[in-house]
C-alpha cells in the first residue's frame, strides 16, 4: 500500500462530528473490575520468579526494619536503668533497694523499679549502649540496601510489563479493521496508547512495591506488638477494621470518578486532535467559538471528574491519620500506666509507640495508594478494551496465490453494508481487463471510496466475489492482496523525515537512482532541487513547509517508485494546479501503461481519457461506458458532467436548458 487510506466517506457513522467531539458522556464506573484485575495479574505471571525474589528482599527489608524499634527500646532501657541505678545507694541489691523504698513510703517507685533491670550504684553501661546502637544502625542500613534492591527489581518488572503492553497494543492496532478507527476518535485511541499505559506503568512501579512492603510491615509489626504487650496490641488492632471500613466507603465513591476522569481525558484529547488537524477550516468557517465551547464543556467535565476523584481519595489518608492519632493517645496513656506499675519497661513502651506508628503508617500508605490503584485499574480497563476489540477476520489459508498479477479484476454480485440495516453496495458487478483505466464517478455517498476499500480488503464483503486474475481475494492473505495495489489519495500522508525517506517509503531498499527517477517522473525533482538541502530537507509531520500541491506530488512519486500492478487514484490531482495537473496526467499515463487503474474523480474533466467510466449512484452502477458514449446517451453522467459547467455559468445568463439540467441534477443528487 502506497498511502494511508482516510476514513471512508460513504454513509459511515461517526461517533461525533468533526465539530461534535464524543457522542454522549462516558461510563460512570468500571464495567468489569474483576476481569480487568485478572487480566492485569495475568500480565505478571511471566515475572513470578522475579517477583518471588522481590518478595524475599521485601521480607528481609521489613524484618530488619521491624527489629529496629525493639533494639532502640533496649538502648533506651540501658540509659534509663543507668540513670535510675546511679540514683540508688551502691552496695545494695535490687531487692534491698525495693524494700528500702517501700519502707520509706515510696511504693509506687518501688513497684516501677521491680520491672527494671537495674543495679544500684551503677550508671549507664556505655559499652553495651554503643554496641546496641551500632546494631540498630546496621539493621537499618541493611534494610535500606534490601529495599533498594527490591525497588530496582520491581522497576524492571513494571517496565517489562508495560513494554509488553505497548508491543501488544501496537500489534493490535495493525490487526484492527478499518471500521474500528472509523468508529473511535483518534484522540481517544492515542490517549489509550499513551496516557493510559503510562498510568499503568506508574501504578505497577509504585503501587505493587508499596503494597507488598506495607502488607509485610503490618504482619511483622503486629507480631512484635503482640510479643511486647497483647493488651496494647489489641487496642491497636481496634483501628484496623475502622480504617478498612473508612477506606472502602470512600474508595467506592471515588472509583467511578476515576473511571470518568480517564474517559473524559480520552474525549478531550480526541476533540483537541480534531480541532488541531482542522484548524484552518475552523477559522475559515468561523467555528472557533463553537470549538472553544465544546472544549470548555469537555474540559469542565474532566475537571469535575478529576476534582471529585482526587478529593474523595484524598479524604482517606486524613481519616486514617485521625484514627491513628486516637490509637497513639490510648497507647501512650496505658503504656505510661504500665511502666509506673512495673509491668512494662520504658523501652518497651517507646518501642510499642514506634510500632503503633509503623503499624498505622502502612495502612495509611495503602489508603494513599488507593487513588493510584483505582486510576491505574481504570486505565487498564481502557487498554484491555482495545486489546479485546474485535479484529479483522483471520485469513483463511486455502492455498490461493496471486503470483504475477496481470491486472484483471472482477467484482461479481458484490453486496456490502457498514450497518446491518442500511445496505450500501447492492449486487455490484464489474469486469476490468488488464491495463484498463476505470474511472469511478458519482455523487457524494454513492459508494465510490467503499469500492476501493473492498478491493483492498479494508472491509470484507457481505456476499459475492472480488477476483484478481481469476483468484478470489477472500481466499488470499490481506497483505498479499494489498501488496498488489498502489494508492494515491486526496489526503496526503507524509511522515516526519527527509524528502528522500518519504519517497523511498514506496519501496524498501530503493536506490538513490530509483528515488530520483521516480521524483523526476512525478515532476518532484525540479522543486526539490531548489530547496537548500534538496532531498535531505527535513519535513515535519504536517509537511507545513510545502504547498498542498507539492505534498501531493511527493505521494505520487512514492507511487511511481512502488511500481504496483494495480493503481488506485482517489482524487490524486485535486490539490495540483492546472499546469502541473497536465504534467501529472501525462506522467500517470506513462505509469498506467500496461497496468490496471482505478480513478475516483469529482472533476469529470480529468477522466475523459479513461477506457471506461463507471457511474455510481446509491451503491449501484447506473451507467457504464466511455466519456463520449455516456455523453451521447444524455443520461445521469451527461447531467452530472454538464452541471459542473452550468454551475460556473450561474448568474451569467445561462440558457433554460442549462437551468433545467442543473435542477434535474440537483434533484437527483438530493434524492440519492
Amino acid at each position: 500500500m502506497i498511502n494511508r487510506p482516510g476514513a471512508g466517506r460513504d454513509q459511515r457513522r461517526q461517533p461525533g462530528g468533526w465539530m461534535g467531539g464524543m457522542a454522549g458522556p462516558p461510563a460512570a464506573k468500571l464495567s468489569h473490575p474483576g476481569k480487568t484485575l485478572r487480566q492485569l495479574l495475568g500480565r505478571l505471571r511471566p515475572e513470578l520468579r522475579l517477583l518471588g525474589v522481590v518478595a524475599v528482599l521485601g521480607i528481609g527489608s521489613v524484618a530488619f526494619s521491624v527489629i529496629g524499634p525493639k533494639i532502640i527500646g533496649t538502648a533506651t532501657d540501658i540509659i534509663f536503668n543507668g540513670i535510675v541505678g546511679k540514683m540508688l545507694p551502691a552496695g545494695l541489691s535490687k531487692a534491698q533497694a525495693i524494700a528500702l523504698l517501700q519502707a520509706h513510703g515510696q511504693g509506687q517507685i518501688a513497684q516501677m523499679l521491680s520491672g527494671m533491670n537495674v543495679t544500684p550504684g551503677r550508671g549507664i553501661d556505655f559499652t553495651a549502649l554503643g554496641w546496641t546502637l551500632l546494631l540498630a544502625v546496621g539493621l537499618y542500613l541493611f534494610s535500606s540496601v534490601l529495599m533498594w534492591g527490591q525497588g530496582y527489581l520491581m522497576a524492571g518488572v513494571a517496565q517489562r510489563i508495560v513494554y509488553g503492553l505497548r508491543r501488544d497494543v501496537e500489534a493490535k492496532l495493525s490487526r484492527l479493521p478499518l471500521k474500528y478507527f472509523d468508529s473511535h476518535s483518534h484522540g481517544d485511541i492515542l490517549s489509550r496508547v499513551t496516557n493510559d499505559i503510562d498510568n499503568i506503568s506508574t501504578t505497577l512501579q509504585q503501587g505493587l512495591s508499596q503494597i507488598l512492603t506495607s502488607v509485610l510491615t503490618v504482619v511483622g509489626v503486629l507480631a512484635f506488638m503482640i510479643w511486647i504487650s497483647p493488651l496494647l496490641a489489641l487496642i491497636a488492632l481496634v483501628t484496623v477494621p475502622l480504617s478498612v471500613v473508612v477506606t472502602l466507603l470512600i474508595a467506592r465513591r471515588s472509583q467511578k470518578q476515576f473511571a470518568a476522569q480517564w474517559k473524559w481525558t480520552g474525549s478531550l484529547n480526541g476533540h483537541v486532535e480534531e480541532m488541531h488537524t482542522g484548524h484552518a477550516l475552523v477559522q475559515v468557517f468561523g467555528r472557533r467559538d463553537s470549538a472553544q465551547k465544546v472544549f470548555d464543556e469537555h474540559n469542565g467535565r474532566l475537571f469535575e471528574a478529576s476534582f471529585r476523584a482526587q478529593f474523595l481519595s484524598g479524604i482517606i489518608q486524613p481519616a486514617i491519620q485521625f484514627l491513628a492519632n486516637l490509637n497513639y493517645v490510648a497507647i501512650a496513656v496505658i503504656g505510661a500506666y504500665r511502666v509506673a506499675s512495673g509491668t512494662m519497661t520504658l523501652g518497651d513502651v517507646q518501642a510499642f509507640i514506634q510500632y503503633s506508628r509503623q503499624f498505622t503508617m502502612p495502612i495509611m500508605q495503602i489508603a494513599g495508594q488507593m487513588n493510584l490503584l483505582q486510576s491505574g485499574l481504570a486505565s487498564a480497563e481502557r487498554v484491555f478494551e482495545l486489546l479485546d476489540a474485535e479484529e479483522e477476520a483471520p485469513d483463511v489459508d486455502r492455498g490461493a496465490d496471486l503470483g504475477e498479477v496481470s491486472g484483471q479484476v472482477a467484482l461479481e454480485h458484490v453486496n456490502f453494508r457498514y450497518e446491518a440495516d442500511k445496505p450500501l453496495i447492492t449486487d455490484f458487478n464489474l469486469q476490468v481487463r488488464p491495463g484498463q483505466t476505470i474511472a469511478i464517478v458519482g455523487p457524494t455517498g454513492a459508494g465510490k471510496t467503499t469500492i476501493v476499500n473492498l478491493l483492498m480488503r479494508f472491509y470484507d464483503i457481505d456476499s459475492g466475489r472480488i477476483c484478481i486474475d481469476g483468484v478470489n481475494t477472500g481466499e488470499v492473505p490481506r497483505d498479499e492482496v494489498r501488496g498488489v495495489f498502489g494508492m494515491v489519495l486526496q489526503d496526503t500522508w507524509l511522515f516526519a523525515g527527509t524528502i528522500r525517506d518519504n519517497i523511498a517509503y514506496g519501496k524498501e531498499g530503493a536506490t538513490e537512482e530509483e528515488i530520483i527517477a521516480a521524483a523526476q517522473a512525478a515532476h518532484v525533482d525540479s522543486f526539490v532541487r531548489t530547496l537548500p538541502k534538496g532531498y535531505d530537507t527535513l519535513l515535519d509531520e504536517d509537511a507545513s513547509d510545502l504547498s498542498s500541491g507539492q505534498r501531493q506530488l511527493l505521494t505520487i512519486a512514492r507511487a511511481f517508485l512502488a511500481d504496483p500492478s494495480i493503481l488506485i487514484l482517489d482524487e490524486a490531482t485535486s490539490n495540483v494546479d492546472t499546469r502541473t495537473e497536465v504534467l501529472i496526467q501525462k506522467a500517470m499515463a506513462q505509469l498506467r501503461h500496461g497496468r490496471t487503474s482505478f480513478v475516483i474523480a469529482h472533476r469529470l474533466s480529468t477522466i475523459r481519457n479513461a477506457d471506461a467510466i463507471v457511474v455510481m449512484d446509491s451503491g449501484k452502477i447506473v451507467e457504464q461506458g466511455s466519456h463520449s458514449e455516456l455523453l451521447q446517451r444524455k443520461g445521469f453522467y451527461f447531467r452530472l458532467y454538464n452541471s459542473q459547467f452550468t454551475e460556473a455559468w450561474s448568474g451569467n445568463g445561462e440558457s433554460p436548458d442549462s437551468q433545467r439540467t442543473l435542477a434535474a441534477v440537483s434533484k437527483k443528487t438530493s434524492s440519492a
